[in-house]
């Protein structure tokens, strides 16, 4: 059976930003006709919801391969078990609540992550999800041209959610799993997006350098290009409910987990696709200082 039907609807959550799609089963065998149209709908509306899905983790993986080869969990930390190309994003592992692209710090980032909700909290806990299209729009004609030139060194080895002095001992055991193999690379700051040719901020936590610039100078030039990235008009806020499935363009978007759901639990399934390595208006492509993610992910 084709999961696409003649009751297809395609509806904006946000002007700038995500959509609902309804009458598309993702649980099902996909058909070049409907993965063709989930692909022109991801790229115009950045972040695609199915809510009501009946998904298990293999069906999960197969939804995603429709859009590309499969990456593993993630370049350091452990997948579900017996699931290598899943990662659990569980409360009870941390909550890494700040704005990012998933795995910048590689070579050749996902193209795509996907999201399934196994476990939420009856409040809070949502995903924000932006688009860094619209934000590069967004910026004045000098500031613009500006980013334009820039590129940032992307690095896992930093404090990612927290200052060290403040982790606890359970915490400081994942940040050692998290930098167990140490990752550096230098993308530009404004990606040319390899399908729409649309231009990005492509920046997120793990930028922590602008080339040639000061820590400091650093910190303030990211500071205010990412104070567009997070503007409310250019963010899409997912209320997660059971059976839903979230995905996201990650060559485009930045997300952020929100941390206001107390002490009760939550758990996500990600799974991400294989993406190419960056590139910018100059036609430049990034460049790996540190690490090999080859482990991780091919090179789409």
């Amino acid at each position: 059976m084709t999961a696409l039907n003649t009751q297809v609807e395609v509806r904006k959550i946000t002007g700038r930003i995500g959509a609902q799609v309804i009458g598309v089963d993702p649980a099902k065998d996909l058909d070049t006709t409907t993965v063709a149209f989930l692909t022109d709908a991801l790229h115009e509306h950045k972040a695609l919801v199915f809510r009501d899905v009946d998904l298990d983790d293999a069906s999960q993986q197969r939804f995603a391969g429709n859009f590309g080869e499969l990456t593993k969990a993630h370049p350091t930390v452990p997948s579900v078990d017996g699931e290598p190309a899943i990662l659990p994003v569980d409360s009870e592992q941390g909550r890494a609540n700040q704005w990012h692209t998933d795995v910048t710090f590689v070579h050749n980032p996902p193209k795509a992550s996907t999201l399934r909700s196994l476990i939420v909290p009856p409040y809070g806990g949502e995903t924000l999800i932006a688009n860094s299209a619209a934000a590069y729009r967004d910026l004045p004609e000098p500031l613009r041209a500006f980013a334009d030139t820039l590129r940032a060194e992307h690095t896992n080895d930093y404090d990612y959610a927290k200052a060290p002095e403040t982790l606890d001992e359970a915490e400081q055991e994942r940040r050692k799993v998290f930098v167990s193999r140490k990752f550096r690379t230098v993308h530009p700051v404004v990606r040319v997006h390899p399908v729409t040719g649309e231009r990005g901020l492509y920046i997120g936590g793990f930028a922590q350098r602008i080339i040639g610039l000061s820590k400091g100078e650093s910190r303030d030039v990211l500071r205010l290009l990412q104070s567009y990235v997070t503007r409310p008009e250019n963010v899409v806020r997912v209320t997660w409910e059971p059976d839903q499935l979230v995905l996201f363009d990650n060559r485009i978007t930045q997300h952020y987990a929100v941390d206001n759901y107390d002490d009760l639990p939550r758990r996500l399934n990600r799974v991400t696709v294989a993406g190419d390595v960056p590139v910018g208006i100059d036609g430049v492509a990034s460049e790996s200082l540190e690490g090999d993610a080859s482990h991780y992910s091919p090179v789409a």
